[in-house]
């Protein structure tokens, strides 16, 4: 009797409401979706650790073939692009001092949000933070940036890649 009446209920919730119902997700959708956010996820891991060791064939891979940091003209984009951008020495000012050694970098982010457009595209919101450590106490750790980023990912055979990065959205 109470299953018919918990039916009857819903029935009725159901008819009034009418278009307000939509049909929920499968059990498979739902769980590519967590298969999917977990590789993002990892993506993401991959993508801070190649950038702070400096690892250039690490960083390029964890883009698609013409994947693109940054937006507009000055956008950094494809492989090659990619890792001329990790391994390229940064030129000191004409008269400046020789540069000190760089300090380890840290990149993180956080509050972050993944919309599925679709099983294959994805976009990932988030804020991040980029330290710079200390060497002791005359140099103590700084925050070097922070920010929001915008990623356009991508599926390509079965891997989520990064189609376009941008860390400086103008929204």
């Amino acid at each position: 009797m109470r299953n018919l009446v918990a039916g009857v209920v819903l029935g009725a919730i159901t008819f009034t409401a009418g278009a307000a119902f939509t049909a929920s997700k499968s059990d498979d959708d739902v769980l590519r979706q967590v298969r999917d956010r977990q590789q993002i996820e990892e993506l993401m891991w991959r993508y801070a650790r190649a950038l702070d060791t400096g690892d250039a064939e690490a960083y390029a891979a964890v883009y698609t073939a013409d994947g693109q940091f940054g937006s507009g003209a000055n956008a950094t984009k494809g492989h090659e692009a990619l890792k001329n951008m990790i391994t390229a020495p940064r030129q000191p000012q004409a008269g400046a001092q020789p540069a000190a050694p760089r300090p380890q970098i840290y990149h993180t982010s956080g509050n972050h949000q993944i919309v599925f457009i679709d099983k294959d595209h994805a976009r990932l919101d988030s804020y991040y933070i980029t330290a710079a450590a200390g060497s002791g106490r005359e140099t103590p750790p700084r925050v070097a940036g922070v920010g929001r980023s915008i990623d356009e990912l991508e599926r390509v055979n079965g891997q989520w890649l990064i189609k376009v990065r941008n860390v400086a959205p103008m929204d």
